[in-house]
């Protein structure tokens, strides 16, 4: 091969590498409804005995009844379905849960919500949801506080509590 063929190709492929890279460069904007992660912890330097990874949606002037409609299942917060990882077996909302992980998911309801525990992983919203896939369901009261507009999850006290607008929902979680 000739040497001037050889500095041609390098050339080229030298090209076609800068063209590749600036492309490769573009990065998504922020998230409207941003990714979070919380933990469940027998005190705070313990070891997690549940995480929770999920995305939260905002009110911003919306009703929380068009978002997550009373009566349908809905996803838990926003984009793909919320996960939830139990580190060991647990108790949750009174029913015994194997270690693993988990979609979680929700019934609204005006006075309850049926919060449930699903196989089915790595999903968009609740479009796939198989009730078949369910591990487990629990009913808990539905009440009010003060207004959250970023859909929230947190522990505390052996529950984990859900948050948004004025409804708050907590389901007793334990070893």
């Amino acid at each position: 091969m000739k040497k001037s063929s050889i500095l041609t190709t390098i050339a080229l492929a030298f090209g076609m590498l800068l063209t590749i890279n600036t492309h490769a460069q573009k990065f998504a904007s922020v998230d409207k409804s941003p990714l979070d992660i919380t933990y469940y912890r027998a005190e705070r330097t313990a070891p997690p005995m549940i995480k929770v990874i999920y995305s939260r949606p905002q009110l911003n002037g919306r009703e929380l009844s068009k978002l997550a409609p009373v009566g349908k299942v809905w996803r838990t917060g926003a984009n793909e379905a919320t996960e939830i990882k139990f580190f060991e077996d647990m108790n949750f909302g009174g029913k015994p849960v194997k270690a693993g992980t988990y979609s979680l998911f929700s019934i609204p309801g005006e006075k309850e919500w049926t919060i449930i525990l699903n196989t089915e992983l790595d999903v968009w919203g609740a479009f796939s949801y198989k009730e078949a896939n369910d591990v487990a369901r629990v009913n808990v009261p539905a009440s009010t506080g003060e207004a959250v507009d970023d859909f929230s999850i947190v522990f505390e006290n052996n529950n984990m509590h859900l948050a948004w607008g004025t409804t708050r929902v907590a389901v007793p979680v334990s070893k």
